[in-house]
């Protein structure tokens, strides 16, 4: 039977990603993140893509590890959320989400006929990954690996090589899907690129850590609509105003337009979160992808 209720953030779940280069922290601030989030290390699970590492930090808790191995397909990790979701956890750590995209863009590489048709039975199966992890009863925290690159920066007068952190591995758009993006870099520092919390957003600098999943948490409790800090209440009053806004998302012609349009209007991401949704996936159903899994315009 259905059920209409008042909305209530302590009905949600968050969904964050961390997104850095190899050894900036990723799983060990995800783990922190997590008990910030839950103070409980037995209803943490990890989903271990990475041979092993999630054992690396077995000193921080007692949290659950379950690893998935090679081929690492969508329905693979689609089956461990489940295990982890059956099991009572109220964290899942999936370290990391960039496999799956690479495994995908191996199938589609080696798949006879037309690499433009091929996406086609690609696509549903990375987005049963996505609604499963949209739709979990748990909150659900992603690493997403980097590409890595170095720049030559200018240290006490010398120039010395940097490594520094890309674009995440993963399909182009991802973030949509995601509360609150943090890139981490080499030095261990987060940024918010995404903060529908606006707990981050132009924060300076800092260390991911267990504070971080309290203000998380205490953020996902609050009732009190007024301190949303959206203004969407104004926004969703203004008719007209809702209606040009929608036609800005469907008259954007590439992902670059769209994102420029998501991360420009904060205050209405979750409002139109559905059109946002589909146009992302209007879009890439009508793109071609390299080999390095950016579209190819």
């Amino acid at each position: 039977m259905l059920d209409l209720r008042v909305s209530k953030r302590s009905q949600a779940r968050i969904r964050v990603a961390l997104q850095g280069p190899s050894g900036s922290g990723k799983t060990y601030s995800s783990l922190l993140l997590a008990h910030g989030l839950i103070g409980n290390w037995s209803k943490i699970a990890v989903i271990d893509t990475e041979n092993q590492s999630a054992d690396l930090y077995a000193h921080l808790g007692p949290y659950n590890v379950i690893a998935i191995g090679t081929p690492h397909t969508p329905e693979k990790y689609v089956e461990a959320i489940q295990i982890c979701e059956n099991a009572g956890m109220e964290a899942i750590i999936i370290d990391s989400i960039s496999h799956e995209w690479e495994t995908l863009l191996d199938i589609q590489s080696n798949m006879p006929g037309n690499s433009f048709t091929n996406w086609a039975k690609i696509t549903p199966r990375h987005n049963a990954l996505i609604n499963k992890i949209l739709s979990s009863s748990a909150h659900v925290i992603a690493t997403v690996r980097s590409k890595q690159d170095y720049v030559i920066t200018d240290k006490n007068g010398k120039m010395v090589p940097e490594k520094v952190g890309l674009k995440g591995v993963q399909r182009d758009g991802l973030e949509y899907d995601f509360t609150v993006v943090f890139d981490v870099n080499i030095k261990h520092q987060a940024t918010a690129s995404k903060d529908r919390t606006g707990l981050f957003v132009d924060k300076p600098e800092f260390t991911i850590d267990q504070k971080t999943g309290e203000q998380i948490k205490a953020w996902c409790v609050d009732n009190h609509a007024s301190e949303n800090g959206n203004g969407s209440k104004s926004l969703i009053d203004d008719f007209e105003k809702g209606l040009q806004f929608i036609d800005a998302i469907h008259a954007c012609k590439n992902l670059d337009e769209l994102r420029k349009l998501f991360n420009g209007n904060p205050d209405l991401q979750e409002l139109y979160r559905e059109e946002f949704v589909a146009k992302k996936n209007e879009l890439l159903n009508h793109q071609t992808f390299r080999q390095n899994g950016t579209a190819k315009r």
